[in-house]
């Protein structure tokens, strides 16, 4: 997140705060005042302020909360809406809207629910956002400091480690007691469609996303890497809610999918994983996805009662 706001003070910000928060050009310890003792200028005692200039400067905690939420609430809005669309126009199977189980404007539920929680999930990261951006992780930014290989590496680390963290996260949300009050909502939709993704209470949703924050906090990582893995991987959420039951490939049996995620909305028990099905596999709760368990066979059975009862009508 530091690299996104660093780029937004470059090209917007610091005019937007110069005219929000302008700096005093009165004031003796301002930076922006500038005293022209020259006697070509009758007006000579005035102090000249510079274009550009805030009482916020870029450092200021205020100014970076606001800048901080402002970012986050416009990107997660703009990614949730854009891959979920794509996701649902070019890879869900709309027949699956005539599963049993698929509820009455289902979707118009899944983004009301989404969008409601973005403030809350929001609010609740923010203080590991604003650690990043003040420093307090261990985000560093020259490949140098740690070298290729490390920088290479960080990526499996950083799967492998947030991938096992979820899924105990994942399997503790699934507590009675807590199931029912934080992750329930989430399981509303047994046959999910893409705008599910992010439909979850705020606590479950930030639950489910502390682990990203964690590693950065206790291990070294690129910030744009970071950046670029911080946006797949929300990028990856939409893609294991399109319900594509993909059932033949080998890798099905290491990559946790969409195959696996929509057994886990049908089955609730299994497959709680984020990336991979190793975490599944030691928990005791893998389950390999099959034909006969793709929820597209109960949907065409529904549509073909459903249309043979309209012509007896």
């Amino acid at each position: 997140m530091d690299v996104v706001l660093e780029y937004a003070d470059h090209y917007l910000l610091d005019s937007l705060y110069a005219c929000w928060v302008p700096a005093d050009p009165l004031h003796p310890t301002s930076p922006i005042s500038v005293l022209n003792t020259s006697y070509q200028d009758p007006y000579s005692y005035l102090p000249s302020p510079a274009p550009l200039a805030s009482a916020w400067e870029r450092d200021n905690v205020y100014r970076q909360i606001v800048s901080l939420t402002v970012i986050t609430m416009l990107g997660i809005h703009i990614l949730y809406f854009l891959f979920a669309y794509l996701s649902y126009a070019f890879i869900f199977d709309h027949r699956l809207k005539f599963h049993p189980r698929y509820l009455p404007n289902q979707i118009s539920q899944e983004i009301r629910s989404s969008v409601s929680s973005f403030p809350g999930m929001m609010a609740l990261m923010l203080p590991w956002f604003l650690g990043e951006v003040r420093g307090w992780s261990k985000m560093y930014d020259k490949v140098e400091d740690y070298g290729w290989t490390y920088l290479i590496l960080s990526v499996p680390i950083f799967l492998l480690f947030t991938d096992y963290m979820i899924y105990w996260i994942h399997r503790g949300l699934h507590y009675p007691l807590v199931y029912k009050y934080v992750h329930k909502p989430h399981h509303k939709w047994i046959v999910p469609t893409p705008f599910a993704s992010h439909a979850f209470h705020p606590l479950d949703g930030t639950a489910q996303g502390m682990p990203y924050h964690f590693f950065v906090f206790l291990l070294p990582m690129q910030r744009h890497l970071y950046l670029a893995l911080f946006i797949l991987v929300n990028i990856w959420t939409v893609i294991i809610h399109d319900a594509d039951m993909l059932v033949d490939h080998p890798l099905l049996r290491f990559i946790n999918g969409p195959a696996h995620h929509t057994l886990h909305h049908i089955y609730f028990t299994v497959n709680y994983g984020q990336y991979f099905t190793w975490a599944d596999w030691v928990g005791g709760s893998f389950m390999q996805p099959g034909k006969e368990l793709d929820p597209l066979i109960a949907s065409l059975e529904n549509q073909k009662k459903l249309q043979a009862k309209g012509k007896s009508q």
